[in-house]
């Protein structure tokens, strides 16, 4: 796996908890600005009309901002399944060391 900087399974796993978190918060902001612009759109007034504006630009960024989140997940993705597709018997191999030590771990307790 020739990536530019090593990564260790616990930042990858922490990146991907911050990418899944920051995902799902952005999602969320998308739909209630959404909301936020349905109830709005009968209001009048210049106040009213600059923060829907503001909403709808900020709500693109927001959408284009997840769609290249959503590129570089799935980038990543293809990345590792490259790996594994490249090198099965490692693969095999390091998810079997893992699972050994996650078993003697466990068999302690």
């Amino acid at each position: 796996m020739s990536m530019a900087e090593p990564v260790t399974v616990k930042e990858a796993e922490v990146e991907k908890g911050t990418r899944g978190k920051l995902g799902k918060e952005l999602k969320a902001v998308v739909a209630d600005v959404e909301e936020l612009l349905k109830a709005t759109a009968s209001q009048t007034g210049e106040r009213i009309a600059a923060a829907r504006t503001k909403a709808e630009e900020s709500l693109k960024a927001a959408k284009i901002r997840l769609a290249e989140e959503e590129v570089a997940v799935r980038a990543k993705a293809k990345t590792a399944e490259d790996y594994v597709r490249d090198n099965p018997c490692r693969a095999v191999g390091i998810t079997a060391a893992v699972a050994f030590v996650l078993g003697i771990l466990v068999a302690r307790r």
